[in-house]
C-alpha cells in the first residue's frame, strides 16, 4: 500500500520503473485520441467537475489508460470524494503511476501520469480516506472502464 511518503519519494528521488513503454509522435497521439483524451492525456488539461463520464459512476471494473491501455486503478478503490472527479486510494500496481511535482496555476500539487505512455492522468493528494490516506483525482477523459 503506498503512502503519501511513498508518492514524494517518488516524485523527488525517481518513479518506479514500468512494465514497458509507449512512444508515439504528437501527430499519432492526435490521431489516436478524441480530442477530449487528446486534450487531458497529451496537454495536460482538466475535464469540468461533475461532468465527466466516471465521477458518479461505482460499477465493478478496472480503469486503464485510454492512451496505452495499461491497468491503471481497480473500481475497488474508487470512492465518492466529492471532488467532480473519479477518485481513487491506490493505484492498480505501484509502477502504474509516475509522480511529478506541479506548482502551476498558483498551487503546489503533485500530478499523476501514465507510467508506461506519460499521458495526464491528474493529481494525488493526502486528503484520502484510512489507511493510506490518498487521494488520486483523475480525469474520466484519461480512462477506459474495462
Amino acid at each position: 500500500m503506498l503512502r503519501w511518503i511513498d508518492v514524494l519519494t517518488f516524485a523527488k528521488y525517481g518513479n518506479p520503473e514500468p512494465p514497458r513503454r509507449v512512444e508515439k509522435t504528437e501527430a499519432e497521439w492526435a490521431a489516436a485520441l478524441t480530442p477530449a483524451q487528446y486534450q487531458v492525456l497529451r496537454q495536460h488539461h482538466t475535464e469540468p467537475p461533475y461532468r465527466n463520464a466516471y465521477c458518479r459512476s461505482y460499477e465493478p471494473g478496472r480503469y486503464q489508460c485510454a492512451g496505452c491501455g495499461s491497468l491503471l486503478f481497480d473500481a475497488a478503490t474508487k470512492y465518492h470524494a466529492i471532488s467532480g472527479w473519479p477518485s481513487f486510494t491506490q493505484p492498480a500496481a505501484p509502477s502504474a503511476i509516475r509522480y511529478h511535482f506541479d506548482d502551476t496555476h498558483h498551487m503546489q500539487r503533485v500530478e499523476v501520469r501514465c507510467n508506461v505512455c506519460g499521458g495526464h492522468l491528474g493529481h494525488v493528494f493526502p486528503d484520502g480516506p484510512a489507511p493510506a490516506g490518498l487521494r488520486y483525482c483523475i480525469n474520466s477523459a484519461s480512462l477506459v472502464r474495462v
